[in-house]
């Protein structure tokens, strides 16, 4: 991993553009490819990224006080995330090693495979792409197809709160900016969803499912889709 603190600006360019104006910022840059670009006041959520596959050129530029231009362009849709750099405060590299992943409680990590072995609880005609689906922000719990070919992201907690529906809703910001993914609606799926959460899901368009673990188990009854 990279970390850069630099004062520079920022440009989206693709499908959507934003412009960033000059600011110190946290610049991540990842082994897997991504580019994320940090505020101090926004907790983890990037102001602006890159998802991978993207490729980084790093160039001299010296407009208007400027030292550097950095270009990322993902190497699927083409778009670009442009960084004119005016200072570098710290510029450093670390290696952190294959991490191990998020350690599921037994019941999560068993109601995840057990969603994923039987798909059809989210409706007829879906299908499994994948468990833990990679982004740059971390393995989305399900991602699969509905009967009409869109994608489908499931979060999926023993207890639904609303850090899970912030956390989904982080997932599908981002899936959504891959062209071969979206558009991707998102279901939020637990054993129990607090009424807040629920809510708070439903303003954002992320469906709900209240899970039956003995029901996925084949003992009783079955989940229900509000």
């Amino acid at each position: 991993m990279r970390l850069v603190i630099a004062r520079c600006s920022v440009d989206y360019v693709g499908r959507l553009t934003a412009h960033l104006p000059k600011a110190t910022r946290l610049i991540l840059m990842k082994a897997d490819g991504s580019v994320s670009i940090h505020a101090d006041d926004r907790a983890f959520k990037p102001l602006n990224w890159m998802n991978p596959p993207c490729t980084v050129r790093e160039e001299a530029y010296t407009d208007h006080g400027a030292v550097a231009r950095w270009t990322v362009t993902h190497g699927k849709s083409g778009e670009q995330l442009i960084l004119t750099v005016f200072e570098v405060l710290h510029d450093h590299r670390h290696e952190l090693g294959v991490d191990p992943g998020l350690q599921k409680d037994g019941v999560e990590a068993h109601l995840q495979e057990l969603l994923a072995e039987h798909i059809t609880t989210l409706g007829e005609g879906y299908r499994l792409v994948r468990r833990e689906y990679p982004t740059a922000i971390g393995p989305v719990d399900i991602l699969c197809r509905d009967a009409s070919g869109g994608t489908v992201a499931v979060e999926i907690k023993r207890r639904g709160e609303i850090d899970g529906v912030e956390q989904l809703t982080r997932y599908l910001e981002l899936l959504n900016r891959d062209p071969l993914l979206a558009p991707v609606k998102g279901v939020f799926a637990a054993q129990e969803i607090k009424p807040q959460a629920r809510v708070l899901a439903h303003d954002r368009g992320i469906e709900t499912l209240t899970l039956d673990y003995d029901a996925l188990r084949g003992i009783e009854k079955e989940g229900m889709l509000f």
